[in-house]
C-alpha cells in the first residue's frame, strides 16, 4: 500500500528499526544528506554500517578510479562507487550477520549549485540492494537536476529524496509504479526533476525501462525520456552531450517510406552544413505526449513500445517529450546540447508554426516565441507536400498571412528554413493515417508503404490492429470477391 503521507523521518526511522536492512552510505558533491536523514531519525546503528564522502578529486580517484573525459558526475562514476561500496559491506559483514540481513549500498555522485549560482546542479543516485539474505542484488538507478536557487535547499531535496529511494526499494519493490511515484514524496516539481530511471537486477526481470520512462513524463517528473537504438533508457544531457541533434516528430504510426524518404534527404543536407561534424550527429525520433494518446483515451502502453521497437529497429533513437510547441523543444534540446541542431518537419507543420493562436498566452505572441525558436543553433528542414491539384507546396510557394511575410522571408536569408530536395514525388502521397487504416482493414498493398522491415515486423506481431492471420487471409479474399462483383 503507497503511504503518500508518510514523511521523510518517518521512513527513516522505519528503515532504522528494520533489524534486515543494513548497509554503507557514499555521497559525493553535496554533502552527507541522505545519511543525515538517518542519523537524525534515531536508531540510525541498525541502518548504517558506514558513511564517506570522497570530496577532494584525487582521494576520489584513488578510491574508484578515474573517469574518461575526467568527468565525475556521470552515470559510470556512480555504478563504480555502488559497486566498489556493496562489495566492501558484502566482503565484511557476511560471515557475521549475512544471513540474517538485507545488504545494500547507497550512493550518489552530485554537482550541487555553487557559490556564483553559474552552474547546471544536478546528480546520479542509485541503490544496490538485497530483497532476501545471501540472495542477489538489484539495482535502482535515477538522474536529477535540481531546481532550487539555493545550495542548501539542494542539499535538502537531495537527502529526501536519497531516504525516498532507499525506502521505495525495501518497501514498495513488488510495485515498481508506487516506487516510481514515491521518489517524488515531500518533493515538487518546481524542487527536483527525475528524468532517467533504470531498474534492474532478478527482482526487476519483469519491468520495462521504458514504460518506468515514460510514466516519468506523464507525471511531469520531466519534461523528456531518451531510449537508445537497442531500446534502454538513456540519461538526455549525458547522451547529448557535444552532439548534432537531428530530430523528427511525428505520431509515427507506424512510420511510413515518406518517412524514410525525409529522414534520408533531410539528413543528407544536414551532414553538408559546414558548421556539422558527422561524426557526432545522432538521429532521434520523437513521439510528444499529445502524439501517444488516441483521441480522449489514455495512453496504449503495448502501443507505444510497438512504436518504439519499430523504430529502434531502423537504428532511431526514440524521444518522448511534453513539449507539444516546437519552441519549447527547442529550449529543451538547446540545454542539451550548444551544437547545431536540425529538426526535419512536413510543411503543414510549418504552416502550423506561423498560426498566431497558438502564442496568445505569451507577452510577446509569435515574435517571442520565434525568439527561441530560431535564436538557437537550430535549423528547420521542410519536407514538401502534395497538393490536391498535383502541385507540390514547398517554401517557394509557401502561403502566409502578408503581416508575416517579411518575417518567414527573413528567416528564409538567414538560413534558419531550407527546403528538402531530391524528395520522392511517388512518396508524396503516403499518409500515416491512411497506412493505418489499411493495416486495421487488412487490406493488400500496405506493405508496400512501409519500409520492408517495418512490415515484417507488423506482420510477425500483428501490430496496429492487424488481423491475425487467418482473418487477413479472409480479408483479402472477401476484398478480392468484392472488386470481382464489381
Amino acid at each position: 500500500m503507497y503511504e503518500k503521507n508518510l514523511g521523510t523521518k518517518q521512513k527513516a526511522l522505519r528503515i532504522n528499526l528494520d533489524r534486515r536492512i543494513y548497509g554503507s552510505f557514499a555521497e559525493i558533491g553535496a554533502g552527507q544528506e541522505t545519511a543525515a536523514y538517518f542519523f537524525k531519525a534515531g536508531g540510525a546503528s541498525g541502518t548504517i554500517a558506514k558513511t564517506m564522502s570522497a570530496y577532494d578529486m584525487t582521494f576520489s580517484d584513488a578510491i574508484y578510479g578515474t573517469e574518461e573525459g575526467g568527468r565525475y558526475v556521470v552515470e559510470s562514476r556512480l555504478m563504480k562507487m555502488l559497486n566498489r561500496e556493496y562489495n566492501l559491506v558484502e566482503k565484511r559483514l557476511s560471515e557475521k550477520r549475512g544471513v540474517d540481513s538485507t545488504f545494500f549500498a547507497f550512493a550518489n555522485t552530485v554537482v550541487a549549485l555553487n557559490f556564483q549560482k553559474t552552474n547546471e546542479s544536478h546528480g546520479w543516485i542509485g541503490l544496490q540492494f538485497q530483497l532476501t539474505p545471501m540472495g542477489p542484488t538489484n539495482y535502482v538507478v535515477i538522474h536529477v537536476r535540481m531546481r532550487d536557487d539555493e545550495n542548501i535547499l539542494q542539499q535538502q531535496a537531495l537527502g529526501i529524496i536519497g531516504v525516498n529511494l532507499i525506502y521505495g526499494c525495501y518497501y514498495y519493490y513488488k510495485s515498481p509504479e508506487i516506487l516510481l511515484m514515491s521518489l517524488m514524496d515531500d518533493l515538487t516539481i518546481d524542487r527536483i526533476e527525475i528524468d532517467m530511471v533504470r531498474f534492474s537486477g532478478p527482482d526487476f526481470a519483469k519491468v520495462d525501462n521504458r514504460l518506468m520512462s515514460l510514466r516519468l513524463v506523464k507525471n511531469g517528473f520531466t519534461d523528456a525520456a531518451l531510449f537508445g537504438s537497442d531500446g534502454g533508457v538513456l540519461q538526455p544531457s549525458e547522451a547529448l552531450y557535444k552532439k548534432h541533434i537531428l530530430m523528427m516528430r511525428g505520431r509515427l504510426r507506424p512510420i511510413t517510406n515518406v518517412h524514410i524518404d525525409l529522414i534520408s534527404n533531410g539528413q543528407r543536407q544536414f551532414l553538408a552544413e559546414e558548421d556539422v561534424d558527422e561524426s557526432k550527429v545522432v538521429l532521434i525520433s520523437e513521439l510528444t505526449l499529445h502524439n501517444l494518446k488516441a483521441g480522449d483515451r489514455d495512453i496504449d502502453e503495448k502501443d507505444f513500445l510497438d512504436r518504439v521497437d519499430i523504430l529502434c529497429s531502423l537504428g532511431h533513437m526514440v524521444m518522448i517529450s511534453s513539449h507539444h510547441e516546437y519552441y519549447r523543444l527547442v529550449a529543451y534540446l538547446s540545454r542539451l546540447t550548444k551544437l547545431k541542431s536540425g529538426l526535419l518537419l512536413g510543411s503543414p507543420n510549418l504552416q502550423d508554426i506561423f498560426e498566431e493562436k497558438h502564442y496568445q498566452f505569451l507577452q510577446g505572441g509569435i515574435l517571442e516565441s520565434f525568439a527561441t525558436l530560431f535564436s538557437r543553433k537550430v535549423k528547420l528542414y521542410i519536407y514538401p507536400t502534395l497538393q490536391p491539384d498535383g502541385s507540390v507546396y514547398s517554401c517557394e510557394n509557401f502561403r502566409v498571412p502578408e503581416h508575416l511575410r517579411p518575417l518567414f522571408q527573413y528567416l528564409i536569408v538567414n538560413d534558419k528554413i531550407e527546403d528538402i530536395r531530391n524528395y520522392n514525388i511517388e512518396h508524396m502521397h503516403i499518409t500515416t493515417d491512411s497506412v493505418l487504416e489499411m493495416i486495421k482493414r487488412g487490406e493488400p498493398g500496405w506493405e508496400k508503404l512501409v519500409p520492408e522491415n517495418v512490415a515484417q515486423m507488423i506482420k510477425e506481431k500483428a501490430l496496429f490492429g492487424l488481423p491475425s492471420e487467418t482473418n487477413y487471409v479472409d480479408t483479402v479474399k472477401q476484398i478480392h470477391q468484392a472488386v470481382g462483383n464489381l
